[in-house]
């Protein structure tokens, strides 16, 4: 059935169009269609227009939902508007358009072309990185963070059993991916690689036990010794880009790894590399490790390890400090000859030597105090108290015992500490760095721990519920690459990651209904947004997002 109209000319000549409710049918002997009056409306111009739209309601009801909507639509002359909610995309949007800039995507999707996925493994992975760094949560609380909290390009909803798939291959291809990332974001931001520094540090378990390759209890620099840990090392330049990453088994000491992270780095030919390295791990056998195929160290050293020991002979060699402008004083000290040749550069800070003496002075009046609540006797045994004084870590350290038995203070090791007062000793193996240069380079360690803090406290690394070693390794990855976007963006904004998320937290989509469509509606940039936007050279959201077929789930 359909609506027609028809025109019949007058002999004023005017014309006059009828509409009809017509069918057609074909006729029972010729065969030929025909179409059959069902209704006249009569006149065009004098149809009963409330009476056709109750009709058209009518008809509406035995239809399916969003044909009816229409109907209703059209009748009503108006479109429905309905808010549906809204979905976070500033920090999602704004890390998605980093993550091209640095072509991550693009080393991702070359690497997958050799394997035959149907997932959007790349999509995967840009979403944990993401998460990590906004609202780090489980894999499987990742499921309604995607649909419901959240808008990701080209990804509407994920499965947790896609996510482990993506993680496995993230592993599959750790090297490749870090070796291009590393390279494209030196190119990028023209960073300086000649100076690497690197460090570890260790996160634990939230479960209980070990297993036979990662999962091992040992020295805890988180202080949790009672439970299983990781050792995580980490290669940074001295913007602070974390470019590499490691993971060893939990009972793993630093001067065990050296020679996997030289083997690693040498690998990737960077050419003439001056390795950063903390105290931890100097040895003799990683000093010369450092030194192979054409590299050097900067590395510090401990200050109390004995009379006889180079370090401190170079303490107590004479020489006159100079000052630097950042207010150090620095004194270089050379030793040896030949193969045996080291050399070290004494640093003092005159702001760390006066709180150095008062903290001392506050520690020799509380043990002077304890050790008068003694109340000793020559000769008589000691009391549990005094036993537990001599073993404090750090009041036993001023504390000797003389030939009669009686504890009391050791003036030779409080002058002794005297000499090490706002102290630290360097050395290094690179002839062509000034002392300056070596001094400032070590300092510098102090942007590897703020990555160390951030990847606990800021893409929470921890805690950790994988039992699997391959996934401990993949998670360990992703916040790496999470970090690396963070640190990225830091630098180049000039802001904290935590300024950038409170800017970014405004800029949402709306989510609308407008008749029978969805419209997704990106809120107005705010003039913050729009300078975060234009200091990392990155496009603002577009201002809509249509969704040709929204889904049901939405509605």
């Amino acid at each position: 059935m359909y609506l027609r109209t028809v025109r019949r000319k007058n002999k004023d000549g005017s014309v006059v169009e009828y509409v009809q409710l017509a069918h057609n049918y074909r006729h029972p002997k010729t065969g030929t269609p025909r179409a059959q009056i069902l209704w006249n409306f009569g006149r065009a111009d004098q149809l009963d227009l409330a009476a056709l739209r109750r009709l058209a309601l009518g008809i509406a009801r035995f239809l399916d939902e969003k044909d009816a909507e229409c109907i209703r639509e059209k009748v009503s002359g108006t479109l429905p508007f309905d808010y549906l909610g809204s979905r976070d995309a500033g920090g999602t949007w704004f890390l998605d358009q980093l993550w091209q800039r640095l072509n991550v995507d693009k080393t991702l999707k070359r690497l997958l072309k050799e394997r035959n996925y149907r997932t959007p493994v790349e999509r995967l992975l840009f979403a944990l990185v993401a998460n990590r760094a906004l609202n780090p949560s489980s894999k499987l609380a990742m499921e309604p963070w995607v649909s419901e909290e959240v808008l990701i390009r080209d990804l509407p909803e994920v499965e947790v059993h896609q996510l482990y798939r993506a993680m496995d291959f993230l592993l599959e291809a750790a090297e490749e991916i870090q070796h291009d990332v590393f390279f494209e974001v030196a190119n990028l931001f023209n960073l300086e690689v000649d100076l690497l520094l690197l460090d570890t540090t260790t996160t634990y378990f939230e479960i209980e036990g070990e297993d036979a390759e990662l999962r091992r209890r040992g020295y805890s620099k988180d202080g949790r010794a009672d439970l299983a840990q990781v050792v995580v090392g980490f290669a940074v330049t001295r913007e602070g880009i974390p470019v590499r990453c490691w993971v060893w088994p939990g009972n793993t000491s630093d001067q065990e790894v050296i020679e996997e992270v030289k083997r690693d780095l040498n690998g990737w030919r960077l050419g003439r590399v001056v390795a950063v390295l903390d105290t931890g791990f100097n040895s003799e056998d990683n000093r010369k490790a450092l030194q192979g195929a054409g590299g050097h160290y900067i590395m510090g050293e401990k200050l109390r390890v004995g009379s006889k020991a180079a370090a401190t002979e170079a303490l107590t060699r004479g020489g006159k400090y100079r000052r630097l402008e950042c207010g150090l004083e620095i004194k270089e000290v050379v030793l040896g000859d030949g193969a045996a040749r080291r050399r070290y550069v004494v640093v003092r800070n005159p702001k760390e030597v006066e709180k150095d003496r008062k903290r001392r002075e506050d520690i020799i009046k509380e043990v002077e105090r304890r050790l008068a609540a003694l109340k000793q006797l020559a000769g008589e045994p000691h009391k549990k108290a005094a036993c537990e004084l001599r073993a404090h870590p750090v009041f036993g350290r001023y504390i000797r015992q003389t030939k009669a038995g009686k504890l009391q203070l050791n003036r030779g090791k409080i002058r002794e500490e005297a000499r090490f007062d706002g102290k630290f000793l360097v050395s290094c193996s690179d002839d062509t760095l000034s002392a300056e240069d070596i001094v400032l380079g070590y300092k510098q360690l102090a942007v590897i721990e703020r990555c160390f803090r951030d990847l606990k406290h800021v893409v929470d690394i921890r805690p950790v519920y994988h039992r699997l070693p391959d996934r401990i390794k993949a998670h360990v990855l992703l916040c790496w690459l999470a970090l690396l976007l963070i640190r990225v963006a830091e630098n180049e904004t000039g802001k904290t990651w935590r300024e950038m998320c409170r800017i970014l937290r405004t800029l949402d989509v709306g989510i609308h209904r407008i008749g029978s469509e969805e419209v997704w509606r990106t809120s107005k940039l705010t003039k913050e947004q729009k300078e975060l936007f234009k200091a990392l050279d990155i496009k603002p959201p577009p201002p809509y997002y249509y969704i040709s077929a929204p889904r049901k789930d939405s509605v």
